[in-house]
C-alpha cells in the first residue's frame, strides 16, 4: 500500500463517514487472562464514544510506511490453503458476526503476544464502496468502482491514572478523583486485506507498530506466519554499524556528513515528486553515494559483503530508515552537539598539536545558557626580543 491508499482509508474513520456498525473487544489483564469479551454497536453509542473508538483505529493506520506501517505478503500456498489465512478471511467474510471465530482470534492473540500490563484488543469490520476516480483525479461520489471489505485490528495498552484533584461543576469546587483505567493509543494493529490499487489484495496485509524498535514478531508468527523485516530502528543501527566496521579509517566526519546530506537531499527530492510510494535504495545505489564521498574501492567491496550478510544481497532499504532527515548530531563521551541538518557544513574536525577537535563556525549570535557572548580574539604572544 502507498501513502494515498492509507490516507483514503484513514479519512473514512470518522463518525459521519464510516460504515462500521459493529466492533468487538477483548480486555486482557497483566497476567494474560481474558477479563471480558464484548460486542458493541457504533450506532447505539454517543458521539464522543464513537469518535474515541474511531480515533484508536485511525492511529493504527498512522506513521511512516516502512517504519510504523509494514507490508506483509502471504505466499501462494498460504492463500490457497492455510489456517492463518482462513481465519482472517472468516473474520472478514462473516463481518465479525460469528462469536466463535472472533473468540478464537482473541485467544490466539493473547496466547502469543508478549505485552506488559493490561491491554484491549479491538476488531472492526467495514465495507467501503470505493468511489470511482476520473482521469483528472476527481472523486465521483455517485460512481462506485468496487466494494472493499476488510477488518481492522488495534491493540491498546490500558493504563491506570493517578489520583488527582478534579473540578466538579455540580459542586463548584475541586474534589479528589480516584485512579481510573484509560485506554491508551494503539501499540500494534493490522489491516486485512491490503488496499492495493484501491482494491482488495488478499495476498497482503498492512501491519502497524508504534515502537519502531520493537515489532512483536511473536504476534506476526501466530496470526500471519510471516517473517517481519528488521525493525526500522534496528535497520538504522545495523547500517551505521556496517559503515563503521567496513570503512575503517575512511569513516571520517566528511564522509558521514556528505552521506547524510546526500540521503536527506534524495528524501526531499522524492517528497517533492509527491510519489506515494516510499523511497527505497538498493545496495548498489548506496555504494554509489559512498563512492561520491571518496570511499575507496577496497572499502566499498567490504561494505558490499557486510551489507549482504546483514540485510541480504537483494535487500532494498527505506531511505528514511537509514537517516534522520530532521536531526544531525555529534557526540563525545562528555559533549553533544546538535546541528540543523542543512547546516552540517558549519562543523569540521581537526587535529591540532596532536589533539582531536570538533570546530563549529560561529560568526554571530552565540549564546551560553541564554546569555549572548563575545568570542575574544586570541592575542598574538609578545616577541621576547622586542
Amino acid at each position: 500500500m502507498n501513502e494515498k491508499e492509507v490516507a483514503e482509508l484513514r479519512r473514512r474513520l470518522k463518525p459521519d463517514k464510516t460504515s462500521i456498525r459493529q466492533l468487538c473487544g477483548c480486555y486482557v489483564n497483566e497476567k494474560r487472562e481474558i477479563i471480558s469479551m464484548f460486542g458493541q454497536s457504533l450506532g447505539l453509542m454517543g458521539q464522543e464514544e464513537t469518535e474515541a473508538y474511531l480515533a484508536l483505529f485511525r492511529r493504527s493506520l498512522s506513521g511512516a510506511l516502512g517504519k510504523n506501517l509494514i507490508d506483509l505478503s502471504f505466499t501462494t500456498h498460504q492463500v490457497a490453503d492455510s489456517e492463518e489465512h482462513r481465519l482472517l478471511m472468516a473474520l472478514r467474510d462473516t463481518g465479525l458476526q460469528e462469536q466463535t471465530i472472533v473468540q478464537h482470534f482473541f485467544e490466539q492473540v493473547v496466547s502469543s503476544l508478549h505485552l506488559e500490563g493490561q491491554y484491549l484488543i479491538l476488531l472492526a469490520a467495514d465495507q467501503y464502496d470505493v468511489p470511482w476516480h476520473g482521469k483528472d483525479g476527481q472523486e465521483l461520489e455517485d460512481a462506485s468502482s468496487d466494494v472493499f471489505r476488510y477488518i481492522l485490528c488495534c491493540i491498546c495498552p490500558v493504563k491506570q491514572t493517578k489520583a488527582a484533584l478534579s473540578y466538579s461543576y455540580q459542586e463548584n469546587g475541586f474534589r479528589s478523583k480516584a485512579p481510573d483505567l484509560v485506554v491508551a493509543a494503539p501499540e500494534l494493529g493490522f489491516l486485512f486485506p491490503a488496499f492495493d490499487d484501491r482494491a482488495a489484495n488478499l495476498y497482503n496485509a498492512l501491519y502497524y507498530t508504534k515502537n519502531i524498535c520493537e515489532n512483536h514478531q511473536e504476534l506476526v508468527d501466530s496470526i500471519f506466519h510471516i517473517d517481519l523485516p528488521m525493525p526500522a530502528q534496528t535497520q538504522k543501527e545495523t547500517f551505521e554499524s556496517v559503515l563503521s566496521e567496513t570503512l575503517g579509517e575512511q569513516c571520517q566526519y566528511n564522509v558521514v556528513q556528505q552521506l547524510h546530506q546526500q540521503l536527506c537531499e534524495k528524501i526531499e527530492a522524492h517528497k517533492e515528486t509527491r510519489d506515494p510510494e516510499p523511497l527505497v535504495l538498493s545496495k548498489g545505489e548506496v555504494e554509489e553515494l559512498l563512492e561520491e564521498t571518496g570511499v575507496s574501492a577496497k572499502h566499498l567491496e567490504q561494505f558490499g559483503l557486510q551489507y549482504d550478510q546483514q540485510f541480504g544481497p537483494d535487500a532494498a532499504l527505506n531511505a528514511r530508515n537509514l537517516v534522520d532527515a530532521k536531526k544531525f548530531q555529534l557526540r563525545t563521551p562528555d559533549v553533544v552537539i546538535q546541528v540543523k541538518p542543512g547546516f552540517s557544513d558549519l562543523v569540521t574536525t581537526r587535529v591540532i598539536d596532536g589533539v582531536q577537535y570538533i570546530l563549529v563556525c560561529a560568526s554571530e549570535g552565540v549564546e551560553v545558557n541564554g546569555v549572548p557572548i563575545h568570542i575574544a580574539q586570541l592575542e598574538k604572544p609578545e616577541d621576547p626580543l622586542e
